[in-house]
């Protein structure tokens, strides 16, 4: 792993110490700096976890990703560094039905800091937490950004043991209320299962991955959002400031200007949300 590398990219020159410290810094850089996106998905590339070639892309391309690109490089960095990490699957669950199952899709990363347990989770959309979060039980955590929390469903003890139907669903106070962002188990995801959520991702015609554009990154007063043709800049006083795109110069110049993602000249973006552009 070229740390040095990765290091200069999200802009960090602090601690490589194995420590809380450490990884809440370098968790804030990461998801400020590297964008959330699926561009290759609409483009119509394929996406690999094999690290060299989510480094190349992430790194020295200077792209962003989706969870398993974003989740994979931060399990390299931070193994590199010497913490304990393990790959967690998980069922996203933000602005769905309560009862509405999606396939456990979603990656993120369990760190084990002595007998503290963490998560870990640089590709969760506009979402992504800037910092490590406790996994404990039913406490409301300050990050720079919005509050968190971990709600139990279901039988556990001691989030060791549970019943076949028990969950953790990790939680954001957004606005006014407490929000669903995705439910998990503790169960590990193996290599195996990453690359399975990884080709339902971005090849099955039914993942909303493939049908819209999706791009965001953390700021330092906020989150930045692109959805389709909507911009949309989000302060932590909750105020919000939305811009319409209307042509395909513009989105260049706005993934360029705003996600620092430089596209081929001539490139054309193509799925329904972006219908209508110029």
């Amino acid at each position: 792993m070229d740390l040095g590398s990765y290091f200069a990219r999200i802009g960090y020159q602090g601690s490589r110490t194995v420590s809380l410290e450490t990884l809440n810094a370098i968790v804030s850089a990461h998801v400020r700096t590297i964008p959330f996106e699926n561009l290759a998905v609409l483009l119509g590339e394929p996406i690999s976890l094999a690290i060299a070639d989510v480094t190349e892309k992430l790194v020295y391309r200077r792209y962003g990703g989706y969870c398993f690109e974003h989740n994979t490089l931060l399990l390299h960095v931070l193994e590199e560094l010497g913490f304990s990490v393990t790959a967690l699957s998980a069922r996203s669950r933000y602005q769905w039905p309560e009862r509405y199952s999606l396939p456990r899709t979603h990656m993120c990363l369990r760190v084990d800091l002595g007998r503290r347990t963490f998560l870990v989770d640089g590709g969760s959309g506009g979402l992504s937490p800037t910092a490590a979060l406790e996994i404990v039980a039913d406490v409301e955590q300050q990050t720079p950004h919005e509050p968190r929390r971990f709600v139990r469903e279901g039988h556990w003890e001691a989030l060791a043991l549970r019943g076949p139907d028990a969950v953790i669903m990790h939680q954001a106070h957004l606005g006014d209320a407490w929000h669903d962002l995705y439910e998990l188990t503790l169960e590990p995801m193996p290599p195996i299962d990453r690359e399975m959520g990884n080709w339902y991702t971005s090849c099955h015609p039914n993942s909303h991955f493939r049908n819209k554009l999706m791009v965001a990154r953390a700021t330092e007063h906020g989150r930045l959002t692109l959805g389709n043709r909507e911009l949309t800049r989000r302060c932590r006083n909750s105020s919000t400031e939305t811009r319409i795109l209307t042509t395909h110069d513009e989105l260049s110049e706005v993934l360029w200007q705003e996600f620092g993602i430089r596209l081929a000249q001539g490139t054309r973006l193509a799925c329904a949300g972006l219908a209508g552009l110029d």
